[in-house]
């Protein structure tokens, strides 16, 4: 009996010394964590359609073919703390047919551009301005001189706008038929 007294106290004790070891430890009662992230500037970026078709049956000589070129948007996330501001320009080339002779070519500038309002947004603070708000604002376009079309002025933080440009083709009494094409660039560029 005595063995199995020893045995019974010797068992005892040991659950009573492992219990002691994995009781948890008190908690305190609050603590912190040092955490941190990063806002990583974003793009000034416009994005224009691929392709257009202006007028849709087209026009005879000497008269004007107007249409639109489809949205043309600015983003801007450049998440900038100070001033946001950017300008929009557009460039164009002469739009020529068959072998681009004097009368198989209509000149970047006999081609009228007007922005028009904003289809989209604005959104973001600051002040959007159409650089054409109307077809009786209608600019010339340019192959070498790039046309304000758009701007943005103060704010700070993402902006964006969309616009759908207007093109009023004057086309020479004394051009050719064909299909013309050339290329009309939008850019942009921050303050």
């Amino acid at each position: 009996m005595r063995i199995a007294r020893t045995l019974i106290i010797g068992a005892a004790a040991a659950a009573v010394a492992v219990g002691l070891a994995a009781a948890p430890a008190a908690a305190a009662p609050s603590d912190t964590t040092a955490a941190e992230f990063v806002v990583q500037a974003g793009t000034l970026d416009i994005d224009a359609p691929t392709a257009a078709t202006i007028g849709g049956a087209g026009g005879a000589p000497g008269t004007t073919i107007t249409g639109q070129l489809g949205d043309v948007a600015v983003s801007d996330t450049r998440a900038t703390g100070a001033d946001a501001s950017w300008t929009a320009s557009v460039i164009s080339t002469d739009f020529t047919t068959g072998t681009a002779t004097a009368t198989e070519t209509v000149l970047a500038t006999q081609i009228d551009y007007w922005s028009g309002t904003a289809t989209v947004g604005p959104a973001g603070t600051g002040t959007f301005t159409p650089g054409q708000a109307n077809a009786g604002a209608a600019a010339a376009l340019d192959n070498t001189t790039a046309l304000t079309v758009f701007t943005h002025t103060g704010g700070t933080g993402v902006n964006s706008v969309s616009w759908n440009p207007t093109l009023d083709v004057n086309v020479p009494a004394a051009n050719q038929s064909g299909t013309y094409a050339g290329t009309v660039t939008h850019s942009v560029a921050g303050a």
